[in-house]
């Protein structure tokens, strides 16, 4: 048991990312042009890729959500199911499922507004990640899920 909320932490902690959010995500950083030192570099989201910047904000807002509402049941769970309280552990685990579809569900909505292709693309590949997540905590592949996250990151801080 000590095992699993080991590993229930360390995936809060990993995918905790999904809801970081900075003013480069929002939009609110530098827009093109040129700066005093050269061409001043445009987050996703500014000029000409639209609305990327609020698909990216809603990502990573979604994302938030739903990780801290899948880890606090899930910790619901195994503390249930270790007092052998079966039908708490079920409600817990039914709830910590509809995080997850809901987490999906808002991927698949942002992917379906990005603009940008490679954006659209990884929202895909995190919703199919967020898919095969279920409240079993050994099967869940956090390198995966860190790979994908840090992708986001990166193309909503371009």
């Amino acid at each position: 048991m000590r095992r699993l909320l080991a590993r229930t932490l360390l995936v809060a902690v990993l995918l905790a990312g999904a809801g970081c959010s900075d003013d480069r995500s929002a939009g609110a950083g530098p827009t093109a042009g040129s700066g005093p030192t050269g061409p001043v570099v445009t987050p996703l989201g500014g000029g000409a890729a639209g609305g990327d910047a609020r698909v990216c904000a809603e990502a990573r807002r979604a994302g938030a959500t739903a990780v801290r509402e899948y880890v606090e049941e899930l910790g619901r769970m195994v503390a249930a199911a270790g007092a052998g309280d079966t039908a708490t552990a079920d409600a817990a685990r039914t709830r910590a499922q509809a995080a997850l579809a809901a987490w999906r569900a808002a991927l698949r909505e942002q992917g379906a507004l990005a603009t940008d292709a490679q954006l659209r693309t990884l929202l895909s590949d995190l919703g199919t990640e967020v898919a095969a997540l279920g409240v079993d905590v050994e099967s869940i592949d956090e390198t995966e899920l860190d790979r994908l996250q840090q992708r986001l990151d990166q193309l909503c801080a371009r």
